[in-house]
């Protein structure tokens, strides 16, 4: 009787340190729910940026004072934080100020999507090769005001041209008239993903969601 009384106690005491082991670990689990943020990292984009100066108004094509006021409409509606190269992680290279970025911007759910489809802010300044230098006054407004490029007819999926469509005829001149007078910048920003693809640039997300509890 006395050993079998003692094989229960053992038997008890292995039962309770298992179910303690269990606790344990049930409970760290419930300590650390899965973060589906874990694998990013927040960043701040540069909101202050200055617009570079245009060309002296002896040798530009525009009155300066449409210049000035295109510089002014483009520093307002913050053009620079996703055109100028690092902006959009707060690492601007101001010799690249509004040549475009080559870190691209995702605005599909990146829970959803393991491959987003992401645009790289093109070059807005006058070079022919890389940026906006074959463009013509009307086909810069046409894009501000509704976000379709004329070239390949595809809305820009980040560009806020739904507030933009507000700008009037004149600030739309004016804005055209300032890119146009800025030196050009030669710089290739990398071609735009399709969902599904990996993107062989960096990028940042872009979109705003909401708790469906």
């Amino acid at each position: 009787m006395q050993e079998f009384t003692l094989n229960v106690s053992h038997a008890a005491a292995r039962v309770a340190q298992l179910f303690c082991l269990v606790s344990l670990a049930f409970g760290a689990a419930c300590a650390t729910p899965y973060d589906p943020l874990q694998d990013f990292e927040p960043v701040s984009p540069t909101t202050e940026l200055e617009a570079p100066s245009a060309y002296t108004p002896q040798t530009a094509t525009s009155p300066a004072e449409q210049v000035s006021r295109g510089k002014y409409m483009i520093r307002l509606l913050g053009c620079g934080i996703c055109h100028t190269d690092g902006a959009l992680i707060g690492e601007p290279n101001y010799a690249l100020n509004l040549a475009g970025s080559s870190i691209g911007i995702a605005y599909s759910n990146p829970l959803v999507d393991k491959y987003p489809a992401v645009i790289y802010p093109p070059n807005i300044t006058p070079d022919v090769e890389t940026g906006i230098g074959r463009w013509s006054e009307s086909e810069l407004v046409l894009l501000l005001r509704s976000g379709e490029a004329s070239h390949d007819r595809r809305l820009l999926a980040v560009m806020p041209w739904p507030t933009y469509a507000w700008i009037n005829d004149s600030d739309a001149l004016a804005i055209a008239a300032y890119l146009f007078s800025l030196p050009p910048v030669k710089h290739q920003v990398p071609d735009n993903v399709s969902a599904g693809r990996m993107a062989s640039s960096p990028y940042v997300h872009f979109g705003v969601y909401r708790s469906r509890q």
